[in-house]
């Protein structure tokens, strides 16, 4: 007798069942019944402060942009039918790749419909099976999921370690084929940011390729926004940069951007581009709008900065364990599960969001509280955070009472 259809997942549903067990709530499932402004929303009927939503710079709530979505909705309707290299390219796709190029100082730029799509389309594009990708070993989620794509060996190197990684490159000196090393700006799980003008170093000592995901970075780092390649100043080593609408621009979609002219050739072989509807209009009129927003106003950069400094340091004070990197993500790192669900429910409890990270997906297996900061909280917003944190943390014995 053959197995049934689900009978693989069982290991799943066991772990699962035991989360729920620990938990009165789904920690998978949490509805925000709609948002009230950039940094507070409706979660179980009652206002709640956002600290993990990814808006970095809140401007998921631009009346601009979202004039800008209404007006084009009108002109153009709400969707394309079809994929880029069909019927889904729209006069405003165009304007949006020719922006993002003048806005990273590159020759050319593709959007995919997604962030997800971005990397899983990117690397499938430029390595196959005869090529060896070299990835951190904390690498995203669409990362592992486009080096599967590509059928490229892969091999994983130390987070945040360049010289494991030269050490990795040496090795492979004589293989044949292309390599192509993949790293992040910002970890999204922990904020850590890495030491890009370390990778490009070794990355020009072996010939190889560089690929960065600045989806956390972007509209957030550097003197212009672009991420941790301006502010490292090694953003001309860098052969193409991958990022996200979804986080500080505020919408959804992603893209590559690089001086390649080769460009073209990969909008051909990029499964996830080619098989995929593209943005609808309004998307695209909304996130040119966003982005527009992030080039003329460089003081929400500073005051993010300054808000993630303010969390990070109320964190510290009260004894919590948090990552040495200030970035918009701050991650509170707890011992087990349980604790963490208990830690986790009672912050919603206390009118406060963030995200429950647990392992596997999350280093060195341990559960973390993701915080994400935004420009637009205020500092009564954070002190108010982290004054739950350091009570909460009290109450379960992980901090002295």
């Amino acid at each position: 007798m053959s197995e049934g259809i689900f009978d693989k997942l069982a290991p799943l549903k066991a772990s699962y069942e035991g989360l729920r067990e620990l938990s009165p709530r789904n920690p998978f499932g949490v509805v925000i019944e709609r948002p009230l402004s950039a940094t507070v929303g409706l979660i179980e009927g009652r206002e709640t402060l956002l600290f993990g939503t990814n808006n970095y710079l809140g401007l998921s709530q631009s009346e601009a942009a979202r004039d800008a979505a209404i007006e084009t909705v009108r002109e153009m309707g709400i969707g394309t039918t079809g994929s880029r290299i069909a019927n889904g390219t729209f006069s405003l796709h165009d304007r949006l790749e020719r922006r993002l190029a003048e806005v990273f100082h590159r020759r050319h730029a593709m959007i995919f419909s997604t962030g997800y799509q971005a990397n899983l389309g990117t690397i499938s594009a430029l390595v196959n099976k005869d090529d060896i990708l070299f990835l951190d070993a904390d690498s995203h989620a669409s990362i592992y999921d486009g080096a599967r794509l590509s059928g490229a060996q892969v091999i994983r190197f130390r987070h945040n370690d360049p010289a494991d990684l030269d050490r990795r490159l040496e090795r492979t000196k004589n293989a044949p084929g292309a390599r192509l090393i993949v790293v992040e700006g910002i970890y999204s799980m922990t904020g850590n940011i890495a030491p890009l003008k370390d990778f490009a170093d070794v990355k020009k000592k072996h010939g190889a390729a560089l690929m960065v995901d600045e989806a956390h970075s972007f509209g957030v780092l550097g003197e212009h926004g672009r991420g941790v390649a301006e502010m490292q100043g090694c953003e001309k080593d860098v052969d193409f940069i991958v990022g996200t609408f979804s986080k500080s621009l505020g919408t959804v979609g992603g893209y590559c951007v690089t001086d390649h002219d080769e460009i073209d050739l990969m909008r051909l072989c990029s499964r996830p581009y080619m098989f995929t509807a593209s943005l609808p209009p309004e998307i695209i009129a909304s996130t040119l709008t966003t982005l527009d927003e992030i080039q003329s106003r460089p003081e929400l950069r500073r005051q993010l900065h300054e808000n993630a400094a303010r969390l990070h340091a109320g964190f510290r004070k009260a004894g919590l364990k948090t990552g040495d990197f200030i970035s918009p993500v701050i991650a509170v790192t707890l011992e087990d599960v349980p604790q963490a669900l208990k830690f986790w429910n009672a912050l919603l409890e206390a009118g406060i969001y963030v995200n429950l990270s647990l392992p596997p997906a999350t280093p060195d297996n341990r559960p973390l509280l993701r915080c994400s900061v935004m420009a637009a909280h205020t500092a009564e917003q954070i002190d108010q955070t982290v004054d739950s944190f350091a009570r909460i943390a009290r109450e379960l014995g992980i901090t002295a009472a």
